[in-house]
């Protein structure tokens, strides 16, 4: 299944160039303004993620479409808010052939120069650590050929009023400013670009790295270790019992890498130190 999973890989990340002019003007600004109504108003949009994650998603579904058509796949969205992966592409002559590709958006961080606020990877609860599972995900985690993230990266326009939904008239299309800039879209293997921590509050989500050179170099925590010691440390993460670093006799749930590197009696320095933040100076 290598090859297969290399050369979707492949046909993927050219594909996202197209998607950054597909979604951009000439300037660089994203193309969608807002809503309109029958009465042909247009209201803007905010800065909520969540929406402009969905609208994102909507514009670029039929782009997915012609994708998967032209290298014999075929398309199964998420039966269910929330399931993973938001696209399954299934191949038309072998369904045995699957691919798991989420959606993932974040943006740049204007007072930590080159890094993003970072996003979900999927979750490591039941169907992440039991792989015949059907529960929240589309097809059980193991019958998928590959599990990959299409990352779209932005900036916030610098818009006083821009996070504010405001009414215009068609005829004020062109004096619309756009909610983002700069997209940047980049796909692949989630594992490469993960960091050892969860991504969002109590949920079980498996975070990312959030140095921008280093998600668009695949270069997350794991890329020295391999995919088998991804999957096996968050299939442990917050479960396993290990011991505490002050007092061996006493033990904690598993929340580092170190900690299961340790457990495991390999080296510390297969742990990939990526780049952490530093605040812009005043």
């Amino acid at each position: 299944m290598t090859n297969e999973k290399s050369n979707f890989l492949k046909n993927l990340k050219t594909f996202t160039d197209e998607l950054t002019e597909y979604v951009s003007t000439n300037s660089g600004d994203w193309r969608i303004k807002g809503f309109i109504d029958i009465d042909k108003n247009i209201y803007t949009i905010s800065f909520d993620t969540k929406i402009i994650s969905k609208i994102l998603e909507i514009q670029l579904y039929p782009k997915f479409k012609e994708f998967a058509q032209k290298l014999g796949y075929k398309i199964i969205l998420a039966e269910k808010q929330n399931w993973y992966p938001d696209i399954s592409f299934v191949n038309q002559k072998n369904h045995k052939i699957k691919f798991a590709v989420d959606i993932k958006t974040t943006y740049r961080l204007d007072n930590y120069p080159g890094f993003c606020n970072g996003f979900t990877l999927g979750s490591h609860g039941e169907y992440f650590r039991n792989r015949e599972s059907t529960k929240n995900i589309q097809f059980p985690y193991s019958q998928y050929s590959g599990h990959i993230c299409l990352g779209i990266l932005y900036t916030r326009a610098n818009v006083l009023d821009i996070g504010e939904t405001s009414k215009y008239k068609l005829l004020d299309l062109e004096s619309i400013s756009s909610v983002i800039t700069d997209i940047k879209f980049f796909a692949e293997e989630k594992w490469k670009i993960a960091s050892d921590k969860g991504g969002s509050g109590n949920t079980a989500n498996i975070g990312s790295i959030v140095c921008i050179e280093d998600l668009l170099n695949s270069n997350g925590v794991f890329i020295n270790l391999g995919e088998e010691i991804f999957d096996e440390y968050w299939i442990n993460q917050g479960v396993l019992r290990v011991p505490q670093e002050k007092d061996h006799r006493k033990f904690k749930k598993l929340t580092k890498l170190s900690e299961y590197i340790k457990f495991k009696k390999m080296d510390l320095s297969l742990i990939n130190n990526i780049k952490t933040k530093r605040k812009r100076s005043k």
